[in-house]
């Protein structure tokens, strides 16, 4: 049906959604592995707020790309397609096709349409701007406004990580960050299968909010203390590698901005109660669903799946497989 000569599939689609039972049968299916694409399985210890697939599950169809660093470390898009290509390559050679599941677009972008390669993070640098921001709120963005202000135009004000990281490019590159993205490196050279699948909307949240609530069963917020602690403390941490680059109130570090993670942390210092806090979270997941949608919907060549009304993985993977086996 599908030759392994360099294709690659990958089954992409909103959080929630079904993935990751589809892909397990899919991957054994194939006899082949599963590649996560998704930016915040990459962390060791976030586990239910990631909704990562479960020990059972791993052991059952090899996974990559999971637990990859600590949450204190920096991972960037440009690390991770340096990392797949290596796995990408010996599943070829092994004559098996790659299954890329995640819904983590900015990946899957750079899979399917390249990325360009920017300075690496200057911890210095970035200080010494979240301390002029300190000293006048909005001087980032302003400053930003001038350097880029194609950029400037694409990111909210408040969003500082990535307000940081353009004026970083700027400031350390030979070129802004948006002369530098219009510069693409070329795609990865595979012949990727697009399957993207979809639930009504309704009922995707509906799945949204159960799954929010058996987070919080499982330990959402004893998970989310033990993730601090580490970084606050990296003594706390018996496999420590490396200590946290800067102390996790001077910048805001991209595993504690993940969906559950910022919440929770805001429920612990008191900020917010624990109601209000599970009611956040869900309204954040469902957010960052729609925008998944909106992102995917530009995206070319994608196979929609319509799953709407199936619980079941069995049944999903049933209608995934239809479409692979009719492609050419």
């Amino acid at each position: 049906m599908i030759s392994t000569n360099k294709k690659v599939i990958i089954l992409l689609g909103p959080t929630g959604v079904g993935k990751t039972g589809a892909a397990l049968l899919l991957a054994k299916k194939l006899d082949t592995e599963i590649i996560s694409a998704d930016s915040m399985q990459i962390y060791r210890h976030m586990d239910i707020g990631t909704a990562k697939p479960s020990r059972k599950e791993r052991a059952f169809v090899t996974h990559h790309m999971i637990d990859v660093v600590h949450p204190w470390e920096s991972f960037s898009t440009g690390r991770y397609i340096s990392m797949i290509v290596p796995i990408i390559e010996d599943l070829h050679k092994k004559g098996k096709i790659p299954v890329v599941v995640g819904g983590t677009g900015l990946y899957i972008k750079a899979m399917t349409r390249g990325i360009f390669s920017g300075p690496s993070a200057d911890w210095t640098l970035r200080e010494e701007l979240l301390s002029m921001e300190r000293e006048k709120a909005g001087f980032l963005y302003a400053y930003l406004k001038k350097l880029d202000p194609e950029a400037a135009e694409k990111i909210t004000p408040n969003d500082t990580r990535r307000v940081v990281r353009a004026l970083e490019v700027s400031l350390k590159g030979h070129a802004s960050i948006s002369e530098m993205q219009q510069k693409l490196t070329q795609p990865l050279p595979y012949d990727f299968i697009k399957i993207g699948l979809s639930r009504d909307r309704k009922e995707l949240y509906r799945i949204i909010e159960e799954r929010v609530d058996a987070m919080i069963r499982h330990g959402l917020m004893n998970e989310v203390k033990m993730v601090i602690d580490m970084i606050k403390e990296p003594s706390v941490n018996r496999e420590l590698s490396s200590p946290s680059p800067l102390p996790v109130t001077h910048y805001p570090l991209p595993s504690l901005q993940a969906i559950g993670y910022k919440e929770v942390s805001m429920c612990l210092r008191g900020e917010i109660g624990p109601d209000e806090t599970i009611s956040l979270i869900k309204r954040a997941t469902k957010r960052y669903a729609k925008r998944q949608f909106t992102w995917f919907k530009k995206e070319e060549g994608i196979h929609w799946v319509d799953i709407t009304g199936i619980s079941e993985s069995d049944e999903a993977f049933i209608r995934v497989w239809g479409v692979l086996k009719n492609l050419p």
